[in-house]
């Protein structure tokens, strides 16, 4: 099994990635929450923590490869205990997965109802399902969600807290980025994403855009 792949990035599309290692190509299926931090990077080399598993129904035919790709591999061990959830799966866990793991993470753990329901595809009888079969076994992966959720105490909306903690996974230190954050939103007070805000962080950081 492939559990890691570093190449470049070819191309990002809404629920996937191309990522060339050597002469070939590799397509990676990717949850939301990394599509935005990964489509500054197009160009660039990437490393990616990857699993596979076969999409179709057993003894159905027809079974399709397909490989998953996370930033690290605490979020592919997420990945496997989030979608052991009845009612969940691979394919509505990547779809789900709109917010970063941290963020989801402290929801189940703290009964949050409200933001499970908000994730694609998650309705109320799965995100109580969630909070059932999965509440004190992700306190590891919630650690630090409940700072970033108020970093300074209040002065960022959930868009620029999302996109902190995407452009954080990413390496990026929590002083920088939070200086750029402002520094984007005070310059374009009409972006109201993170997936626009993402990318224009990079921008301004690289003196694209000034």
């Amino acid at each position: 099994m492939i559990a890691r792949i570093k190449g470049k990035l070819i191309s990002i599309e809404s629920d996937s990635g191309l990522v060339e290692v050597g002469n070939v190509c590799y397509e990676v299926m990717l949850p939301g929450y990394i599509i935005s931090g990964l489509s500054a990077k197009v160009g660039s080399e990437v490393t990616l923590c990857t699993m596979e598993y076969l999409e179709g129904t057993p003894g159905r035919g027809n079974l399709v490869p397909r490989m998953i790709g996370f930033l690290s591999n605490g979020e592919k061990q997420f990945f496997n205990k989030y979608t052991s959830v009845k009612g969940m799966g691979v394919k509505k866990g990547l779809k789900s997965l709109a917010m970063p793991i941290a963020t989801i993470a402290n929801a189940i753990e703290t009964g949050d109802e409200k933001i499970l329901i908000s994730l694609p595809a998650v309705g109320k009888r799965l995100a109580q399902h969630m909070i059932a079969e999965l509440k004190g076994k992700l306190e590891d992966f919630a650690i630090g969600a409940a700072d970033a959720a108020d970093p300074t105490g209040g002065q960022y909306d959930p868009y620029q807290v999302e996109a902190m903690e995407i452009l954080i996974a990413w390496g990026e230190k929590r002083t920088d980025v939070a200086e750029l954050i402002m520094l984007a939103c005070e310059k374009h007070p009409d972006i109201k994403t993170a997936e626009e805000l993402v990318p224009l962080v990079y921008r301004i950081k690289q003196g694209i855009e000034v």
